[in-house]
């Protein structure tokens, strides 16, 4: 454990933050089909932000698991998109040094998408990408090869967004 967080479990504020994210997490337990996906995502996105001032997200690993479920191929383009927009609230509140440290949790579910993702997601992916993925520059270099193998099937001539692929 960082010692950063060993620091905030002292802090009965971050336990209770804590607390909030571990009762939003739940409602995906129960979840049976794609709506109940997307009503746990804004559950836990609303869990995410009541307390914005710890850049440490506590249950991250479980987090990044359940983010990943939620963009599995056989789900909608609905429940992609939310769980889009749930990692956008996350890289905001986590900041590029946290998104450095735990790229693996968050990359594991991002990369694969792109080969089955609907139209409407391929441009919000790649604002993810460009908007939090790049900036971290260096710090990339470990999940590089994933990454640029996630970006390959962007690269199909025709698609609107096929420029910015290349950029």
């Amino acid at each position: 454990m960082d010692p950063e967080e060993l620091e905030l479990q002292n802090d009965y504020r971050y336990r209770s933050y804590a607390a909030v994210i571990e009762k939003a997490l739940r409602n995906f337990e129960s979840s049976s089909e794609w709506a109940d996906l997307i009503s746990s995502l804004g559950k836990l996105n609303k869990a995410l932000q009541t307390n914005l001032r710890y850049s440490l997200l506590p249950k991250r690993l479980i987090i990044g698991k359940r983010l990943a479920q939620c963009l599995h191929p056989a789900l909608p383009s609905g429940v992609h998109l939310k769980a889009l927009e749930t990692y956008e609230v996350i890289f905001k509140i986590i900041g590029t040094k946290w998104l450095a440290k735990d790229l693996f949790i968050y990359s594991s579910g991002l990369f694969p998408l792109l080969a089955h993702a609907a139209m409407a997601v391929k441009p919000v992916l790649l604002t993810l990408y460009e908007r939090y993925y790049l900036p971290l520059q260096k710090a990339l270099l470990p999940s590089l090869q994933a990454f640029i193998t996630g970006l390959l099937p962007g690269l199909e001539e025709g698609l609107e967004v096929y420029d910015r692929y290349i950029a």
